[in-house]
Order: C-alpha cells, then structure tokens, then sequence
C-alpha cells in the first residue's frame, strides 16, 4: 500500500517511508493513497480471533509489497501482548475498553505498533532514528514502556515544566536506557513551538532521523482501525441489524481510524460523536465540517507538535461527501446530559465514565432515540482509564468530576499508580532550538 500527502497527491511513499518521515515536507499529513477491498478477510474474522493476529493481518495488507507476512505477524506479535476488552453490557449495547495496555492510555496500542515497526524496518537496514514526543505523562509513559529493548531508537521526551512523570531512572540513556526525558521551562504550548522550530529544519530531520510519536504519525493511527474490525469480531455472531460505533472526537485519531476501517469494508452503519466547533451539523441535520473552504496547499504547515486529524478527516469526506453525511452523525450535548450519561452508566451497569467517554454514551442515546432499527446494536467505545482523567492536577473531567456525579471515584489499579509519580528531572533546557539540536546530537553520537 502506498501512502500520499493531503497537500500533494504526487508525493508518494510506501508505510516505511511513511511512518521515518511522517511529517511531509509540503506541510501536509501520509494518507492511503486507496481503499484496499480486505472483505473477504473481515467476514473470515471469528470472535476467537486474536487482537495481535488481527493487526497482523492489517499489517500485511498494508506493508505486502514491503515485507513478507512472517515480518508483519512479528511486528504485530511483539506490539501487542495486550489487547481491547469487549464486554456486553445489554443485548444492543456493547462496550469496547481500549485502557488495558500498561499505561492505561489507548496510546499505548498505536505507539507500541509505531516503535516497533520502526524496530524492524530499521533493523533491516542497519539504521537507527530517534522518536520525537512532547508530554505531560500520557504519550511519555507510552513511549517509554514501547522502547523498552530497542536497539535501534532512541526517544527524545520533551516535558512542559512540572509534569514529568510516567517512566522509571532505569529507562534514560544516562541509566543504559533508550529514552532522553527533558524539562523545558515553559509550557506545552511553548513545547508546541519548539517542535514547530524543529521540524521546520528539514536538514536536522534528516540528519537525526527525527519521527514523531503523536498522531501525525500515520504508523499511530492505522492500527487504531484494528479496534473496530476486533469489535466486529466478536460481534459478527451475536448482531444481524446495523452497527453503531460511539467515539468521542478527542483529535479525530479514532474517528478517522474508523473510517479507514470502513474504506476496508468494515461493516458498520453509523460513527456517532459529540459535535464540535471543527465538526457539527448542518440546517438539515447532517454533518458538517467547518473551515474546509480553504484548499490544503494554501494552509500552514501541519503542527508537528499538537496533532490533529481533522485534515484527514477532511480528505475522506472531500472524497465521498454524501457517503460521509450518511456515515458521521455528530451531537451537540450539553453538560446537563453528560452528567446525566456518566450516572446512567454507573447506575446501570457499574462502569465509571470519565467526560469522553460520557459524552459518547450520551451522542449515542440521542442518536438512537431519533434513529431506531431493529437489531440494531451500539458499540461504546472507552479510550482511557477513568481514574487516571485528571488524575494529575485535577484536571476537568477526571475523577473528582465522576466522584460528584456518582458519590464515588474509580481507584487507581496498583499496576498504574507509579505512572502518577513526579519525576525529578535530570535534564533541564530553557526551549531553545540549540539546546535541542545539542541533545539529538549527543543521542547520534551515542548510538
């Protein structure tokens, strides 16, 4: 398979060259150059399918002109001793946790796939690169847990004043490790346009071999499809009706993923989220993007440090309009109903639901009240651990928010709370390009 840009459809890649140099040149995101018809794969999928032979096979649809499938069951093998969990909560309404790798984040699917096709591609070539990640925990504790045992990367981590934490001493260079955790003296933002700085020095990307560890990343986001057709998996057997699948919009990563999926022939009815000021709807009820007039090539670069989607996101609908508007079905909910969607689901069913997820549940009700079908069935998508959303300087959303609609808090499981731990930097730099630029040379150098 090969992969375009969004700004120019005559740059063309293959997923390697996609995932080494995930930021384009002309400023745009990799894209799948087509929609490759994997039908008679999905419907052969069983609900004792594997999660990691379901990435295997995506990844051999995607990298088959690449590598041979022994490489691509490895790659996905070694990605993910983990997988979603998929429960039944009521005989239409399913639910789909995807906090069940080892930092309780959904990330740890797509960075722990990205590391290690990036492990085996440069290991057949004899090269090395660095990962590039701005954090305030998340995407960090992700990375350093994928890193573990690579010998052809090494992660630079930028850190906003405050908030390292997510991965142990033992981890960094300086310990034997693989990964350079630093704190800049600013915020994220500030880390935002120190990457934007960055990135912009093509000649320092290429030197480096710089890539990114956030959605712009397209080896971050395709194995986010692998969620649905595994929910499908075990849902094949049990639903006849439509299939409605219930995501929050975050940066559209999982929507998109879906869509993807569906381009694959996955089959599903319906990706209901809540509406946003990017994402709404129309006088007639459908959806709508917003600030799409102006053509890709005109805009600023892509923000290599604060990833978004939305342009992907842009390109299918741009692509196949009518089929977009009769496939996403956004939701404006209010607060009233997210409050009331986070206690039905405690009340109900004994799931603790931080906002996302809430509003979700709550996007999902409003669209099946104005929509019903027979056998219909809901699929319910979680992406984070509830008790770790505003964990750290409680933050809206998170545990508090739950504790006041609910009377309690979900616990943080023992196996996460060292991730909540501050750490005490080692390495400090005030966001200046040269301090950056001194650093992924002393990496190079090391290697």
């Amino acid at each position: 398979m090969e992969f375009v840009s969004t700004r120019n459809k005559e740059n063309r890649v293959g997923f390697a060259g996609a995932i080494r140099s995930c930021h384009c040149a002309d400023g745009g995101l990799y894209v799948p150059a087509s929609e490759d018809n994997l039908r008679p794969w999905v419907y052969y999928l069983k609900d004792t399918t594997s999660f990691s032979s379901i990435a295997g096979s995506l990844t051999t649809a995607i990298m088959k002109d690449e590598f041979s499938p022994l490489v691509c069951e490895a790659i996905a093998t070694a990605a993910f001793p983990f997988s979603p969990d998929f429960v039944q909560l009521e005989e239409n309404l399913f639910k789909l946790s995807l906090f069940t790798g080892p930092t309780g984040s959904h990330k740890d699917f797509g960075v722990s796939y990205l590391v290690n096709c990036l492990e085996y591609t440069l290991l057949m070539e004899e090269k090395e690169a660095i990962v590039f990640a701005i954090s305030d925990g998340e995407i960090g504790a992700s990375l350093a847990h994928a890193m573990k045992g690579k010998k052809h990367l090494k992660a630079l981590i930028l850190f906003p004043r405050g908030t390292m934490r997510g991965f142990r001493q033992e981890d960094c260079v300086w310990n034997g490790g693989n990964i350079y955790p630093v704190e800049v003296d600013g915020s994220l933002a500030d880390c935002s346009c120190l990457a934007q700085r960055l990135f912009a020095r093509r000649d320092l990307v290429e030197r480096y071999r710089l890539t990114l560890a956030n959605t712009v990343n397209i080896g971050r986001l395709l194995p986010q499809t692998c969620f649905y057709l595994y929910a499908f998996s075990r849902l094949k057997e049990k639903v006849y009706g439509d299939i409605f699948y219930a995501v929050a919009p975050g940066n559209y990563g999982n929507l998109v993923a879906g869509l993807y999926g569906w381009q694959y022939s996955l089959p599903v009815n319906a990706f209901v989220t809540e509406s946003t000021e990017s994402l709404g709807v129309d006088a007639s009820g459908k959806a709508q993007l917003e600030g799409g007039a102006v053509p890709f090539c005109q805009r600023e670069p892509v923000d290599p440090g604060s990833p978004s989607n939305l342009e992907r996101l842009e390109e299918v609908f741009h692509a196949q309009p009518m089929v977009m508007r009769g496939l996403v079905f956004p939701q404006q909910i209010s607060s009233q109903e997210r409050d009331a969607a986070c206690r039905q689901l405690f009340q109900k069913y004994g799931i603790f639901a931080n906002s996302e997820t809430a509003g979700a549940y709550a996007a999902a009700q409003k669209y099946t009240n104005s929509f019903t079908a027979d056998g219909s069935s809901v699929v319910l998508v979680a992406r984070d651990h509830p008790a770790l959303a505003g964990a750290v300087g409680g933050g809206p959303g998170g545990r508090e928010w739950i504790r006041e609609i609910c009377g309690q808090a979900p616990l943080v499981p023992e196996s996460l709370q060292w991730l909540l731990e501050p750490v005490v930097p080692q390495k400090r730099i005030d966001g200046s390009l040269e301090e950056v630029e001194a650093i992924l040379n002393q990496l190079a150098e090391e290697g």
